[in-house]
């Protein structure tokens, strides 16, 4: 049967092209760049009580700088969903609650350890860099858990069973979660200064708490790519997201390879908890449904299976929610999003950066 839709949807496509997308992708930020500078916004209030107005590029620097940050953590848990999905075609919805345990282990750890080792600089980066390490190790081997336990065992069956069991998984970490830190927001020690201002760059001022989640997710995105790409585990890896059955006839273990697929998910997710629990100071059970909601929003957006395609979509992500949270009210921001995800969907159904799955081809 003929698609009726697929004409007038097609033609839309070819008369918009890659620069109508572009254009789509940036009408926020140009909206807001031509009203900073044409009617201008409001920086506190002269000493008679006037507001002071400015007309420049500060305030859209600013937002653009946050929306990066926010991004870069979107980013990092983006890539555990395109991970999975792009190696087993299973949209994990528990990944997003490994999110949250690794803000809750990450700040336990510090507690035990870190603040032993924090006496100056040099051992609060040090205290860091092992609360680090030990808390993807442990959320990658959770990642890995839920895998064996949920859903190698329904591997075969039909894809509702593992998409149901997954769900059924974040309800169960929402609970440890619940059971651990209790239902309110816990406060996190500022161990940043994350309020602090680190330089300016031409009147945009850059964070303590920008640096620390864009220089970290820079490096964990460059290693990851470098083990995708360079190491035998890594190709063992794109074998089996490629064809299967292909790969275990060539010697492939896939079930160890589906296995190393999770962990690495979960140790960025885990990552991406500790960043999140420094950037807002403050950490809570449920925060992993609205970060798994735009991290997954993401992954489609870039191109699911692609992992510069969740990067890409986690910034865009993030620049959009930054800029929805501060000029329109956070009670618009969900709806912008998916706003954007609708426009891309339209007009370049495979994602920005293409599809990398089996149907693609």
């Amino acid at each position: 049967m003929r698609d009726r839709t697929a004409g007038p949807l097609l033609f839309l496509r070819k008369r918009i092209g890659s620069w109508g997308l572009i254009i789509a992708l940036l009408a926020l930020p140009l909206y807001y760049t031509i009203h900073d500078l044409t009617a201008g916004y409001q920086a506190g209030l002269t000493a008679s009580g006037h507001p002071i107005i400015h007309h420049d590029l500060s305030l859209i620097g600013f937002n653009v700088v946050e929306g990066l940050s926010n991004g870069a953590i979107w980013a990092l848990i983006a890539i555990g969903y395109t991970l999975v999905y792009g190696i087993i075609e299973l949209i994990n919805f528990a990944h997003g609650d490994v999110f949250t345990m690794g803000s809750f282990t990450g700040a336990s750890i510090w507690a035990a350890l870190g603040l032993t080792l924090a006496t100056g600089p040099l051992g609060v980066v040090f205290g860091l860099a092992l609360t680090l390490v030990l808390t993807m190790l442990i959320t990658g081997s959770l990642n890995v858990l839920i895998e064996r336990v949920a859903y190698k065992p329904l591997r075969n069956a039909p894809k509702l069973a593992p998409l149901i069991t997954a769900i059924g998984f974040s309800f169960v970490l929402q609970n440890v979660g619940l059971l651990w830190q209790g239902g309110n927001p816990v406060a996190v020690a500022d161990l940043i200064n994350n309020g602090h201002t680190l330089f300016h760059i031409s009147g945009v001022q850059i964070h303590n708490r920008d640096v620390l989640a864009i220089g970290m997710m820079i490096p964990l995105v460059m290693a990851l790519n470098w083990f995708v790409n360079r190491t035998a585990a890594g190709r063992a890896m794109r074998a089996t997201a490629q064809d299967p059955e292909a790969a275990r006839l060539m010697g492939i273990n896939v079930n160890n390879t589906i296995s190393l697929t999770f962990m690495l998910g979960g140790m960025l997710a885990g990552a991406a908890g500790i960043i999140y629990a420094l950037y807002d100071a403050n950490m809570w059970y449920f925060q992993g449904f609205q970060a798994g909601l735009y991290a997954f929003t993401a992954a489609v957006m870039g191109g699911i299976g692609n992992i510069r395609g969740a990067v890409l979509g986690g910034l865009i992500i993030g620049i959009v929610q930054q800029l929805s949270d501060y000029r329109l009210g956070t009670q618009w921001t969900e709806a912008v999003i998916f706003i954007y995800l609708i426009l891309v969907m339209v007009l370049r159904p495979r994602g920005l950066l293409g599809e990398e799955t089996r149907e693609a081809g």
